[in-house]
């Protein structure tokens, strides 16, 4: 089991599936191909959900487990984060891969403003996707920003820990829900009590921990977390759709006051078939987005505003970014233009200002048949799985 990881990994995979009746499967920039010819049986399935469970107790009951998280390593091959679940009364087991290096904006290569949001002394920050779009990555960096630049106590609260950082400016407090504190919910309360400048809560899922993380907001903390919504738009709606109908004016108005910023991102494969990269859109919340937020009537016209706030505050669209990576070379324009949020205006501007990298550029450059590595070669191991 632990060479297929390796070899995985190696090939940079970013998620593992392994489930009862089929091969090893992994996510490589974005495909989910196999890596061994031999399906798994329930018994080796079991076995390894077993190797990847630390508790005790949890390991004493695993034949009443449905639905399982937790966090498993091993030297020289990573950290992941694993969810076991139940399917066809057999164990199914998803393995994120963390990597061991907390990313830096520099590496991510994301625009330069994420620095500037960074440092806010209040406010919410939401970092939202879709599963899988790298949200833990560009929270991990936003921590590692200020870890480095400023003495901060972070306190986080995570389902699992994932990326591991270690105190250099700021003093960082990681607490893993279920092993540290009970909940969410619980954690954060007493994160306020626990003199924090910064707050990471790993997801807001429902409405009282939404309710204290605004509150957080309002009494002077940074609060860090994720939205599982497509856009900066979609966010503002959602968050407020979520509370019963008479208590959404006052969400609303304390949503306007306490929101600092919205990162949304989607990750697209790269033009030379080397990995992916993150297409985001950015909102800060200006006065006048403010004031779009409060009027439920032109909510509608946040996304006209981002687009003009780019050379101001640094916000851009998807589309305007998508055009950006289309226009270097990093993106197809066909994989732009289906992720595009307006497709029809994208392909109009990019007509209309003729991108070179559009030219002929219909359909998407087929995958190599064999994903290149991120890093390095393919690594020991990687000969038996070939066949």
């Amino acid at each position: 089991m632990e060479k297929i990881i390796k070899a995985a990994v190696d090939r940079g995979a970013s998620d593992l599936h392994i489930k009862a009746g089929d091969v090893f499967r992994a996510r490589i920039d974005g495909k989910l191909v196999p890596l061994t010819k031999q399906a798994l049986t329930p018994d080796q399935t079991r076995s390894i959900a077993l190797r990847l469970i630390a508790n005790e107790d949890d390991r004493a009951r695993i034949d009443k487990l449905q639905d399982y998280d937790c966090s498993w390593g091993a030297p020289g091959i990573g950290r992941f984060r694993v969810n076991i679940l139940r399917q066809r009364s057999s164990f199914m087991i998803v393995m994120r891969v963390i990597p061991f290096e907390v990313p830096s904006f520099d590496k991510l290569a994301v625009p330069p403003v994420l620095k500037s949001i960074s440092a806010a002394e209040r406010g919410m920050i939401l970092v939202t996707g879709v599963t899988g779009s790298g949200k833990s990555t560009t929270m991990a960096a936003m921590l590692n920003h200020i870890n480095q630049h400023l003495n901060k106590h972070i306190v986080t609260l995570e389902n699992p820990i994932e990326f591991l950082h270690r105190d250099l400016q700021s003093s960082i407090t990681q607490r893993e829900i279920g092993v540290d504190t009970e909940s969410f919910r619980m954690g954060l309360r007493a994160a306020l009590r626990q003199d924090p400048d910064v707050v990471l809560i790993g997801e807001m899922r429902d409405t009282e921990t939404i309710d204290t993380a605004m509150k957080a907001a309002e009494t002077g903390h940074l609060l860090i977390s994720t939205v599982h919504t497509p856009d900066a738009q979609s966010t503002v709606l959602r968050i407020i759709a979520m509370f019963p109908p008479e208590e959404q004016d006052v969400v609303r108005v304390r949503l306007a006051e306490s929101l600092h910023a919205v990162i949304s991102q989607r990750l697209l494969p790269r033009a030379d078939g080397k990995g992916r990269v993150a297409a985001l859109e950015i909102m800060i919340v200006t006065p006048t987005i403010r004031e779009l937020m409060l009027d439920r009537d032109r909510v509608a016209e946040i996304r006209e505003f981002i687009a003009e706030g780019r050379e101001q505050y640094g916000m851009q669209t998807f589309d305007q970014h998508l055009e950006e990576l289309v226009s270097n070379g990093t993106v197809e324009y066909a994989v732009a233009l289906a992720a595009s949020t307006r497709p029809s205006d994208f392909q109009l501007k990019m007509q209309m200002f003729k991108r070179p990298s559009a030219a002929g550029g219909s359909a998407p450059a087929e995958a190599p048949s064999a994903p290149e590595p991120l890093t390095g070669g393919f690594g020991a191991g990687m000969e038996f799985l070939n066949g």
